[in-house]
């Protein structure tokens, strides 16, 4: 009788295990970002008023950085996108950087102390993580004109300029 217990208990444990794992692989499939086509969104922006739209930038090119102000990558990196935004915004690219997991006032210090200048939109809860294969921060995504992402997630750290400047220009040509 005590082995037959004993056999049972290890096929639910089994069976458990093998449930879960199932689910653990949907759940990575269904939120790998790695559709070609982003998610849309409307959320509500912290630079000023308002909301933004993803979808209202279709025809242009669309930097999407996911960042918070309690990332110390996300610091590093942070100038590396203004200048970005200094230098593409006459060539119809859009910086859009999406706070996430934050709090709004800590979001706006931020933008002051790095002299951030382009939009900013709060993902406060995270959202957008699963749709865009998040993980951690930061990450950023290129969108080109035709609204599909460029290349894949860049993210493990500081964004590397030379890279990001590459997606744009693939990007600005597509």
């Amino acid at each position: 009788m005590a082995a037959r217990l004993r056999l049972t208990g290890q096929v639910l444990a089994v069976a458990l295990v093998a449930g879960l794992l199932a689910l653990l692989v949907w759940k990575v499939a269904q939120g790998s970002g790695k559709t070609a086509v982003p998610k849309n969104f409307t959320l509500a922006r912290v630079d000023k008023p308002g909301k933004l739209e993803l979808a209202s930038l279709r025809g242009k090119v669309v930097v999407l950085n996911f960042w918070a102000s309690w990332c110390i990558p996300c610091k590093q990196e942070a100038t590396t996108f203004q200048k970005v935004w200094e230098q593409y915004r006459s060539k119809g690219v859009v910086v859009v950087g999406i706070d996430s997991k934050d709090f709004s006032g800590d979001a706006r210090s931020f933008m002051r102390s790095h002299g951030l200048t382009y939009p900013v939109v709060r993902d406060g809860d995270g959202a957008l993580w699963d749709p865009y294969g998040i993980t951690f921060l930061p990450v950023t995504r290129v969108i080109g004109r035709n609204g599909k992402f460029v290349g894949d997630p860049i993210n493990g750290g500081p964004v590397p300029a030379a890279l990001l400047r590459q997606r744009i220009s693939e990007a600005l040509r597509a």
